[in-house]
């Protein structure tokens, strides 16, 4: 199945497409009008199968980086480019984490002591993460 979606990339060059007609499979109906892709099926196939890779990782970018063999700013860099692509959900600064929290990212690798300590040094300012 994910060959059908990166041949049909490679057809429309990436450009936008209406699904007119949806056949269920398991019943005989079939269903007519005008449907567009849903965002992650309109990302590139490459992307769609970073984006894959990332929830298999539970989103940690350490793996990410070993998995693809890049650095923490690559991984970041696509995950926000990736992002902008993906505006179908409203994000909202979160509250400061709590010092455990961070501490618990630290260890398990998935922030650098860097971005650690300017969390920390945001949170003491009153800014959120």
């Amino acid at each position: 199945m994910p060959q059908d979606w990166q041949e049909l990339t490679k057809l429309t060059e990436g450009k936008p497409i209406i699904i007119e007609r949806i056949r269920l499979t398991h019943k005989d109906i079939v269903i007519e009008g005008d449907f567009e892709l849903p965002p992650l099926a309109r990302l590139a196939p490459d992307d769609q199968i970073f984006v894959a890779a990332f929830v298999r990782t539970h989103g940690s970018i350490k793996e990410m980086e070993q998995l693809f063999g890049v650095s923490y700013p690559t991984i970041k860099g696509r995950l926000n480019r990736i992002g902008e692509q993906l505006n179908f959900v409203n994000i909202q600064a979160a509250p400061a984490a709590p010092k455990n929290e961070i501490l618990d990212r630290l260890e398990k690798g998935e922030i650098s002591a860097k971005e650690a300590v300017e969390i920390l040094k945001n949170k003491k300012g009153g800014k959120n993460v």
